[in-house]
């Protein structure tokens, strides 16, 4: 039964990898093709994610998109339980979502050639420069129009539980003067906790909790933000 076991998560593994890969190169082609970021954005939402729960048994819940309207720009700050948090978030959220990334991802092969290409943010933090500039860079999607999303825990957590947030995560929504939406990740810890190997059958829930106004903020005010977003994040999650 162990071999058995082992054997379909190396199938599921084998099939993660192949499918990410094929849908990237596909995204890539249609980036180039096109100019334009929304549609192979798109693509990972109705084409690359779906399969990904399918194959592994997994059921995706979403509540609370009453609190968003898609029209609009927002820095959506999530919990971060699990490497399916990605793919959930893609679906769940109704925008051509963009991420903020740490820097070492985009030496990743394919991952880093597509996160480059569709405009993500990484953020470097071995220097002062390079965390500015990253703000810069996600303040102007923001001020444009375009939403992002951050963890602003910084990583997975060990145990489910919803880390500290960290107020630098926040500053670019402060400097947009645009609205910061708590989103709550529940059950992808167990589904597939950090260090896992095998996902297993079960159930993510992505909860949109109502924004949270910037307006009138200042940078000063990035760490009694974040103390707000936290709390109302662990709230739906059901820690508060």
């Amino acid at each position: 039964m162990e071999l058995l076991w082992l054997a379909l998560a190396l199938l599921q593994r084998s099939f993660l990898l192949l499918w990410t890969a094929g849908c990237i190169l596909l995204a890539l082609a249609v980036r180039l093709g096109s100019g334009d970021v929304r549609l192979p954005l798109a693509m990972a939402r109705s084409l690359w994610a779906p399969p990904l729960f399918r194959i592994a048994g997994v059921r995706l819940e979403v509540s609370g998109l009453e609190h968003i309207d898609p029209g609009l720009a927002y820095l959506y700050a999530a919990n971060h339980q699990s490497s399916l948090d990605t793919p959930a978030l893609f679906v769940a959220l109704p925008a051509p979502l963009r991420f903020v990334a740490r820097a070492g991802l985009r030496r990743i092969p394919f991952l880093g050639w597509y996160m480059a290409a569709m405009g993500m943010v990484f953020v470097d933090r071995s220097s002062r420069a390079r965390g500015a500039a990253a703000t810069r860079r996600a303040v102007a999607i923001l001020a444009g129009g375009g939403s992002l999303l951050t963890f602003p825990e910084g990583t997975r957590t060990r145990d489910g539980r919803v880390g500290l947030f960290k107020g630098s995560a926040l500053v670019s929504a402060i400097e947009a003067s645009v609205p910061v939406v708590p989103v709550a990740i529940c059950g992808a810890h167990q589904v597939l906790p950090r260090g896992g190997f095998r996902a297993r059958p079960g159930t993510i829930h992505v909860k949109v909790c109502r924004p949270v106004a910037t307006a009138g903020l200042g940078v000063g005010d990035r760490h009694t933000l974040a103390r707000e977003v936290q709390a109302r994040v662990a709230e739906a999650v059901g820690e508060g």
